[in-house]
């Protein structure tokens, strides 16, 4: 179960580096996807776990032009 967290929290990390490197507000980010707000601020949320599909993970990456690979790296 711990690595599991881990990697929501490394999407989510990484989700949220590559929207602010666009520019976009997490509103703006929702809004180009179809995805809610509340979920695009629980994807980043330390600590806040939200199940997501790799179609959801394609679409945040397109948006974000960014390849899907971008958002499992751990540049830590």
């Amino acid at each position: 179960m711990k690595s599991n967290d881990n990697i929501y929290t490394l999407i989510g990390q990484n989700i949220k580096k590559y929207r602010k490197i666009k520019g976009y507000t997490q509103e703006q980010l929702a809004s180009k996807t179809n995805l809610s707000y509340g979920y695009i601020k629980n994807l980043e949320a330390k600590g806040v776990y939200a199940s997501i599909s790799i179609e959801t993970l394609q679409i945040i990456a397109h948006k974000l032009e960014i390849s899907i690979d971008k958002l499992f790296e751990n540049n830590k």
